[in-house]
């Protein structure tokens, strides 16, 4: 299994954030998150939903740059934020900057009032971290993102859950060098698994921030054969995934 890629790996990191979420409706931000949702509902979570990101859910599962043919319900913007309210969505969002705590910042770089860069701004983000599961999938696993503070709170974190009496609904993220979650000391980012080729020196290195690192750590799996054959030949045959997480 020498050639499997490491964005063969960030998918299946990515298809495993579903597994045992039922029929919740999968709402994954980015190429390889995307095909990793698209993974999961073609072998472990045949329930999982995958919608047009309007307002249609589909039957089928198509490639990745391939629109979906075959629709299978309708989902009125209003029903999705019933969906949302009452917590059966999983969505994997991006970020500019996460903190220790998991809280995510979407929004601005710099000084709250005077920013040096305006983003993507604060969307749903607020309204997802606190109804429903959370994850995230960054494709580059670097310091400016991973810092001791964020400059704008976007996405609420495990401290910020925590003062408003509820609980934190962040799962886990997943980046381009390894899997994390917020198991640390006091609800911070801890190291789940290492990507394999990756040592945990590099993922210290390209964290901005304290990273807990627990006593039993893991390689992150290798997608099987079957998984691998899905990824390639069906889901992306084109390889649009090697755009966010280039072949080494």
């Amino acid at each position: 299994m020498s050639d499997v890629a490491r964005a063969d790996i960030a998918v299946a990191a990515c298809s495993d954030l579903f597994r045992g979420d039922g029929e919740i409706l999968a709402s994954p931000t980015g190429t390889i998150a995307a095909i990793g949702a698209r993974l999961a509902r073609l072998t472990h979570a045949p329930q999982l939903l995958l919608s047009d990101s309007e307002a249609t859910l589909y039957a089928d599962t198509p490639a990745i740059d391939e629109p979906f043919r075959v629709p299978e319900g309708a989902l009125p913007y209003r029903e999705l934020f019933e969906l949302i309210a009452a917590g059966r969505r999983h969505v994997v969002m991006g970020a500019a900057q996460l903190d220790r705590h998991g809280n995510q910042n979407l929004s601005a770089i710099g000084p709250r009032d005077r920013p040096v860069r305006q983003l993507l701004g604060a969307r749903a983000a607020a309204t997802n971290t606190v109804n429903h599961t959370t994850s995230y999938w960054i494709a580059r696993h670097a310091r400016r993102t991973f810092v001791e503070s964020v400059d704008v709170v976007t996405g609420v974190g495990s401290d910020r859950a925590a003062a408003t009496g509820r609980s934190e609904l962040v799962r886990r993220i997943v980046t381009d060098l390894a899997v994390l979650d917020l198991s640390g000391p006091g609800g911070t980012l801890a190291l789940v698994s290492v990507h394999p080729g990756v040592e945990v020196g590099d993922v210290v290195a390209a964290t901005g921030c304290a990273l807990h690192i627990p006593e039993r750590l893991e390689r992150t799996r290798i997608p099987d054969e079957a998984e691998l054959r899905l990824i390639r030949e069906r889901l992306d045959p084109r390889e649009l995934r090697f755009r966010e997480v280039p072949p080494s």
